[in-house]
């Protein structure tokens, strides 16, 4: 069997690192709100290039933030909209929601299943506030035309990094960088993952900041002193210490995730499957490696049959999903690409600990598809 991502072989590869490190916080008899806090945070701000991180709960919790910070510094307010991929996990769109915005859905290019910034002006209105880009896959989504839209219009450049830890813009900068502010997510399979659930907004806005951390913490910006009616989400010191571990491996694992890639790129040859547009690898940390395939579920279960896990990124779209079926802003909506890529959409496994035979192997099964 070879398992889409073994979570339990990825912490292998840095175990006695991390082993030390949660005895540490065990020892310390701190775990909340402490020194691995703070060195998680100013680690991973300097990796990413922001002056400012915020650790909190959870990816979502991360977006939501954002979204939540711009209203109570009266940048935006509920009914504002917000441009955003049709193609993405419906995590983003959530966050959109859960604030009282309304979410624009632009549909993503056929050839790299990212945001079509050609179609971005036509959709903004006098209402837009922000662009909400997704790193999806691991691919780095922005353009040079979607940083102009935003200056020209006035716009907040929002990043969804969840799924691109440590990649690249075509001029150098990390993602989760490049706009006024990103959400990041280290759910346990992410290229920088947690050993649980985890967190972080990223930003060059010290009033965004504190307003994310004050909100983050019940709206509390000092003991039993409420300026906003916040939450519980805070990043708890044992995954603190875990990602400020991993951090030091990133590079070096999603050097790996490359590799892989360019083995299924140079290796899959199937007139049935189509792959993405190959970018450059500086541009991609391949968190995922999505195939198209007009027979999907057939070729799914032909590899599980043969011993390959897969899984599906993802089978029913945002506007899609029951919850949104009655929302006014998705009334009448037609998304063909986005349909089409959630219908034919497979990844394939890939990760930092996956064996060079395992990928041979599964590139072989597909071409005999």
């Amino acid at each position: 069997m070879i398992p889409f991502l073994s979570l339990k072989e990825v912490t292998g590869l840095h175990a006695a690192e991390i082993e030390a490190a949660v005895r540490r916080v065990v020892e310390s008899g701190w775990y909340l709100q402490g020194s691995e806090n703070e060195r998680f945070e100013s680690d991973y701000a300097r990796y990413i290039g922001s002056r400012y991180c915020v650790g909190c709960a959870n990816g979502l919790d991360a977006l939501i933030w954002i979204f939540r910070a711009y209203i109570e510094l009266g940048v935006m307010a509920p009914g504002d909209e917000v441009i955003v991929p049709a193609n993405t996990y419906i995590a983003t769109i959530l966050a959109i929601t859960e604030n009282g915005l309304v979410p624009v859905l632009i549909e993503p290019k056929a050839d790299t299943l990212e945001i079509d910034d050609t179609l971005i002006e036509a959709a903004i209105t006098p209402r837009t506030r922000a662009i909400c880009i997704v790193h999806l896959y691991g691919r780095c989504a922005y353009t040079d035309k979607i940083g102009a839209l935003c200056r020209k219009y006035g716009l907040k450049l929002i990043e969804d990094n969840a799924q691109a830890h440590g990649c690249f813009t075509a001029d150098g900068r990390r993602t989760g960088s490049i706009g006024d502010a990103a959400g990041h997510s280290f759910y346990p399979g992410k290229n920088l993952g947690a050993l649980g659930d985890g967190g972080a907004v990223t930003t060059n806005d010290p009033e965004l900041a504190a307003a994310v951390r004050t909100l983050a913490n019940y709206g509390s910006s000092a003991k039993y002193v409420f300026k906003y009616t916040g939450r519980n989400s805070r990043l708890d010191e044992i995954q603190a210490a875990v990602l400020d571990v991993k951090l030091k491996f990133l590079d070096e694992d999603n050097a790996h995730r490359k590799q892989v890639a360019a083995m299924y790129y140079e290796g899959i040859n199937n007139p049935l499957i189509t792959l993405p547009k190959r970018w450059d690898d500086a541009q991609n940390v391949y968190h995922l490696f999505p195939i198209l395939c007009s027979k999907r579920n057939e070729l799914q279960a032909y590899l599980k049959e043969n011993g390959v896990e897969t899984l599906i990124h993802y089978p029913i779209p945002p506007h899609k999903q029951e919850c949104y079926a009655s929302a006014p802003w998705n009334i009448g909506l037609q998304l063909p690409v986005t349909e089409q890529i959630a219908a034919q959409e497979l990844s394939l496994p890939i990760g930092p600990a996956i064996k060079p035979e395992d990928v041979s192997c599964i590139i072989d099964l597909i071409n005999r598809f």
